[in-house]
């Protein structure tokens, strides 16, 4: 994901020191200071390889940035090539380089004096079959769904992860794996608000949906599975580099789709 500082910035909190006496006094919270932490997401894709570097903040800091430059990051495959990525601009660091299937790749960091490493295998290709808008009619209200079919990739354990944008902004993501229905077509639905309901969820004639679809490995499955189930467990997602660092590592191959959201398309349903 473009940014997942917003879902760890809850890492802050510390503590909660006051007691609530009375329903009428106030409840005194002591948020303790803690050293910033670095958070790295990085891949290496059909498209290329980067990486994003910051740090969080304090509760009571209201610092605009935290991107980080001054890393050096290699990034080396199985065969033994490497890369190191070179700083962009905003705590991203990039390499024209792409992925190859079938390759481990090992991610190595070095900023201020400390080390994060963190390793991913790169899937194949996967194949995108349709995406689509339909109306479901759910007791006397109708709800848009969007529904997302593509081929499992044959003869192996796959694990996908597929994130839906709209005007640039991230709106849905989900992670799948084939283990119910494997070497066939996948589907993968998500749902946006009522009928005539003024949500922000809600898509508007014009919108650009922009769709990616990624073959992703088994620790990366983990780690966003993780962050999908967080609500819901009340944890942190699991670790996906050594050292006192937050983010994760993915070699994936992936696919995209664009389009422009027309109500006049949406399908019916029943």
């Amino acid at each position: 994901m473009r940014n997942i500082l917003g879902i760890l910035g809850m890492l802050g909190i510390l503590g909660v020191l006051g007691i609530l006496e009375s329903c009428k006094k106030d409840i005194e919270i002591d948020y303790h200071q803690v050293e910033p932490l670095y958070v790295v997401e990085a891949s290496v894709s059909n498209e290329g390889m980067q990486a994003r570097i910051s740090h969080t903040n304090d509760m009571d800091d209201n610092t605009t940035t935290s991107e980080m430059s001054g890393a050096t990051v290699v990034i080396t495959a199985s065969d033994g090539s490497s890369e190191t990525l070179y700083y962009v601009s905003d705590g991203i660091y990039k390499s024209h380089a792409k992925g190859i299937p079938g390759m481990t790749y090992r991610i190595d960091i070095d900023i201020d004096g400390q080390h994060f490493t963190s390793t991913s295998t790169m899937q194949e290709m996967p194949q995108l079959n349709k995406f689509r808008f339909f109306w479901k009619k759910i007791l006397t209200e109708r709800m848009l769904m969007g529904e997302l079919r593509f081929q499992d990739i044959p003869n192996e354990d796959n694990w996908y992860f597929i994130h839906l944008y709209r005007n640039n902004t991230g709106l849905r993501w989900s992670v799948k794996r084939d283990d119910v229905d494997p070497n066939r077509e996948l589907q993968q639905l998500f749902s946006f608000a009522r009928e005539g309901s003024d949500d922000k969820d809600m898509l508007r004639e014009g919108d650009r949906l922009h769709l990616e679809l990624r073959a992703i490995d088994h620790r990366t499955y983990d780690y966003f599975y993780s962050m999908q189930i967080m609500d819901n467990t009340g944890t942190n997602p699991i670790q996906n580099f050594t050292g006192d660092c937050l983010g994760y590592f993915s070699a994936y191959s992936q696919v995209t789709y664009d389009c422009v959201y027309h109500e006049a398309n949406v399908e019916e349903e029943e």
